[in-house]
């Protein structure tokens, strides 16, 4: 993986962004999450991420939920 990956979603609960990345999964869509979140005081964002080419077609289908 390399730093050209872009952020579709972002959240501060883990569960949303494992939702997030199993629909953009079943879109044909590769995705990883990114868990920024401090350990002890969770805060901070968790990140799902997709290549460059995908994210025009990701943050359409994240438009047409509600998460």
């Amino acid at each position: 993986m390399d730093d050209s990956w872009i952020t579709v979603f972002s959240t501060n609960q883990l569960y949303k962004a494992e939702i997030v990345k199993e629909l953009l999964f079943d879109h044909q869509i590769m995705a990883f999450v990114l868990n920024l979140q401090d350990s002890v005081y969770l805060f901070g964002d968790i990140e799902v991420r997709v290549q460059p080419a995908d994210v025009i077609r990701a943050k359409h289908i994240l438009n047409k939920i509600e998460i």
